[in-house]
């Protein structure tokens, strides 16, 4: 609950978050390292505002491309240092009939369709369809958050 906030932005933010918790620095340090082995925690690291850096053109891709290869084109297209999402999901035949998911970023609407076209020419032949859904209005943006049982 202490840093799903965030780490404080102090010189020693191991040393704030043991007093907060009552407990001492190297629990803290230990309890994170336990995490991090396990993977409960990804990655310790600094999360910058790219709404703040300027980025505004912010599009979700979404791509048709056949199912028995979706999976290893989505691979190549997360590796993608531009990408900062990518997912495969279920389609919904004659409704929605993408399965690939990326998430693109730019300072402009034409710098993201820029990246949009190395997608699409990643993808190649399989490529069926794709769209841009472009980002109109931030209704809530945070990350995951763990419920603490006190609702």
């Amino acid at each position: 609950e202490v840093t799903q906030e965030g780490l404080p932005l102090v010189p020693e933010p191991y040393h704030q978050v043991a007093d907060k918790l009552g407990v001492p620095v190297e629990e803290v340090k230990n309890r994170l390292q336990r995490w991090l082995d396990t993977g409960a925690v990804r990655r310790i690291a600094a999360v910058p505002n790219h709404y703040r850096m300027g980025y505004a053109a912010n599009g979700m891709t979404v791509w048709d491309v056949p199912d028995e290869v979706a999976e290893e084109l989505g691979e190549q297209v997360g590796a993608l240092e531009f990408v900062s999402h990518c997912y495969l999901r279920p389609r919904h035949p004659g409704v929605w009939n993408y399965n690939l998911f990326a998430m693109v970023h730019g300072k402009t609407r034409d710098e993201a369709l820029e990246k949009v076209e190395q997608i699409r020419q990643i993808l190649g032949k399989n490529l069926r369809s794709h769209d841009v859904l472009f980002s109109r209005k931030i209704l809530k943006k945070t990350g995951f958050r763990l419920s603490t049982g006190k609702d």
